[in-house]
């Protein structure tokens, strides 16, 4: 999966319902029912797991903002990430 802090950023067209980050493939599938338990580069949430609900979204986001909101995999992380930019990207149902 390729995310917004890549050179040439591709299309996006899923967000993590945690942070907000794009994506360009869902780690729910195509039929958004079936995740790939992989991890989120941003805020670390384990898609299928930490977000397998609204609730559960909500309750990994506010632990991630409470321990300073910093990046699952820090290398990745670009230069001029900004956070509150990014968590207007979550879906509606997840806020």
């Amino acid at each position: 999966m390729k995310t917004l802090s890549e050179p040439y950023p591709p299309m996006i067209i899923w967000n993590c319902r945690v942070c907000g980050l794009g994506y360009d493939e869902s780690p729910w599938g195509v039929d958004d029912r079936t995740p790939d338990f992989t991890f989120c580069e941003c805020c670390g949430a384990e898609f299928g797991y930490n977000d397998y609900s609204p609730e559960s979204a909500r309750r990994h986001r506010a632990n991630w903002l409470e321990g300073g909101a910093s990046w699952h995999y820090p290398n990745l992380k670009p230069l001029d990430w900004r956070l509150e930019p990014q968590l207007t990207f979550i879906p509606d149902r997840y806020r």
